[in-house]
Formats: C-alpha cells, structure tokens, sequence
C-alpha cells in the first residue's frame, strides 16, 4: 500500500481540475496487467503497476509516441511535486512526444494560463502543496525525460487484447498481426441447370 496515495485519497480533492480525477472505470485495452489505477483524465489514466515499485505510469490509449504506457514519476510523492509544478497532468503526459520549446509554449499559452488560475484549480493544488508537505519539482520537462530515456519499456506486460488491438506481436506466442478477424466456415453452392421442355439435350 502507498501511504503517501491514502492520504492523497483522503483529502477528498476535486482531481477532475488537476486532470486526476477519480473513479472505477473501466480499464482500457492498453491498461497493462497488475494496474492500480489512480486517476484519470478522460481516457488517458494513471497508475501503479505491480512489480514497479512506487512508480507512476501514464496510460494513453490514443498516444502519439511509440508506446501507450510510460513513466512520469519515480514515486507518488514527485507526482504531486510535477502536478504543482505544471498544474495538470495534461502537461505532464504530453513531455514524452515534446521538445522544451513546445513544452514552454503550452505552459506559457493564454489557455493555460487561465486555467491554472481558476479558484478550483488553485484550491486542488494549494490543498495538496499544505496538506501533504510536497514541493514543485523545479524542473519537470528536464526530470520526465530523464526517467523515461532511462526505462526499459519491455518489462511492461499486457492482456492479448493490447496485441490484437495494435498487431504488434505477442511476446507469450500468440501472433495476432495475421489473424483474420471474422471466420466462417465455407460455403459450397452448387448450380443446376433447369431445361424446359422444348430444350434439346
């Protein structure tokens, strides 16, 4: 159990405004096997996953990068420390396709900015920055880049629906690119012809 996330959960936070909003929804077919989900941002989810320790994943079912779940924190605790450094997980699972001039451009737009003043924004992450103690990351483009430039992305493991979906090959055996996805048995029609009775033989 993390205990640093109970306590989180405790708070009863608004999370929707942060992009961490909670509920039991269900899990996408990129969701990898052994998830706790923590979070979510309409499709897009956080977690832990078992066997991972206290880090923490994002789950991007419609990623534009080369994979659907990859690290954005080394604990709980550097999550909350990366929200209030940027407001949002929106900004955060987004790093991973970004270079520092884009991520600076979205940090730095209007839209942005107007967002992460809004009353219920500041309310979710003043509740956070005094409850729990935590501090903003200083540099959070710098510190999730290192963490996924680092991460062996091979370890994580996932249901055969994560195959059948992208086609990638299943490591366990199973090879869905070539599978047909309908199977019928086959048909044999056979033509006879009518003669009528003034027709020749």
């Amino acid at each position: 159990m993390n205990l640093l996330y109970e306590k989180y959960k405790n708070l009863k936070i608004d999370g929707s405004w942060i992009g961490l909003e909670a509920g039991a929804q269900t899990p996408y077919f990129c969701t990898p096997i052994g998830a706790e989900i923590i979070g979510w941002d309409n499709g897009i989810h956080y977690c832990f996953i078992k066997g991972f320790g206290d880090m923490v994943f994002c789950v991007n079912p419609e990623t534009c990068c080369d994979y659907n779940v990859y690290p954005i924190a080394r604990n709980f605790c550097d999550f909350l420390g990366l929200i209030l450094a940027t407001g949002n997980t929106n900004i955060l699972q987004q790093i991973i396709w970004w270079d520092k001039k884009r991520f600076e451009d979205f940090v730095n737009s209007p839209e942005e900015q107007e967002w992460r003043v809004r009353p219920e924004v500041q309310g979710a992450l003043s509740t956070i920055r005094k409850k729990i103690d935590v501090a903003p990351i200083d540099t959070p483009f710098e510190y999730v880049k290192a963490i996924q430039k680092d991460f062996d992305y091979s370890k994580i493991q996932y249901s055969d629906e994560y195959y059948e979906v992208t086609g990638i090959e299943n490591p366990n055996g199973t090879n869905t690119s070539d599978k047909p996805l309908l199977e019928f048995e086959p048909v044999i029609i056979k033509v006879i012809k009518a003669y009528r009775k003034n027709d020749k033989d």
